[in-house]
């Protein structure tokens, strides 16, 4: 079985006296970055649709957890069998309605459940903390920020449609020019921006556009588009072109490639 088979490789490379010097020098916090970078990738291949990168980007996936698994079992706190349990049981608990006689009459009506159950485990474990305390300090910001905003309307703390976040765009952008105006130090700016950055994400969130795909497919625009105006100077032969003329070469690439 290849699953079998990962284990063992990993079990090998984790070897004290034959596993690989790389792998045997890791730890925890040192594979994180790596964890994060592979959740990435699948990810980006999902975006660009690519089944055959996806396959392989979730293998590499599947290795950061077979390889933290297999850290934890050295130092006898659980393994991968735990680790495969323990989701099962999840979903179990969480899909009552799928393995047992509870009803939903729609995915939303399952969120709801899903929820609900969720926090009577971590009630049930003395996990509380409020609305906010699991949710990951390790996310992306934007996606970060969307989570806080969702959890906050749960008790109300939310405006009615989205007029009220778009108005705070406007309100925060007039408090950014007030505290430029004013000289204000830098960590001012900072914090207007922030502020700024998080009423974009809750109007994203109003209008039911995840704030971190949509950011990152304007990264994408902008890489696709940057290329052709930097083959265009280069074709030039001129060590320096006029902004006009680099944004005639961004409006090309913008009309080929369509899109905003």
């Amino acid at each position: 079985m290849s699953m079998d088979r990962l284990l063992e490789i990993m079990a090998a490379l984790r070897d004290p006296e034959r596993g690989c010097p790389w792998d045997l020098e890791q730890d925890f916090a040192s594979v994180a970055p790596y964890t994060l970078e592979e959740a990435y990738e699948v990810a980006d291949a999902i975006e660009r649709n690519d089944l055959e990168a996806l396959r392989e980007e979730l293998g590499d996936l599947l290795l950061q957890v077979v390889f933290h698994a297999q850290m934890a079992r050295e130092e006898g706190a659980f393994d991968f069998e735990d680790v495969a349990a323990g989701i099962c049981d999840k979903m179990l608990r969480r899909h009552p309605h799928v393995f047992g006689d509870a009803r939903v009459e729609s995915a939303e009506e399952q969120t709801r459940a899903w929820e609900a159950i969720k926090a009577a485990e971590k009630a049930a474990r003395g996990k509380g903390g409020g609305l906010l305390a699991d949710v990951p300090a390790a996310l992306p910001a934007l996606t970060r920020a969307e989570k806080f905003g969702k959890r906050a309307a749960r008790i109300g703390f939310d405006w009615p449609d989205a007029t009220g976040p778009r108005a705070k765009i406007d309100e925060e952008l007039a408090e950014f020019d007030a505290a430029l105006a004013a000289g204000a130090p830098a960590e001012s700016l900072e914090a207007e921006i922030g502020d700024l950055l998080f009423s974009v994400v809750n109007l994203a969130r109003h209008h039911g556009v995840d704030p971190e795909t949509a950011l990152r497919r304007t990264n994408a625009r902008f890489e696709r588009r940057f290329r052709h105006v930097e083959r265009r100077h280069a074709q030039s032969g001129q060590p320096r072109s006029s902004l006009e003329q680099l944004d005639a070469w961004w409006q090309e690439a913008k009309a080929a490639g369509g899109g905003t």
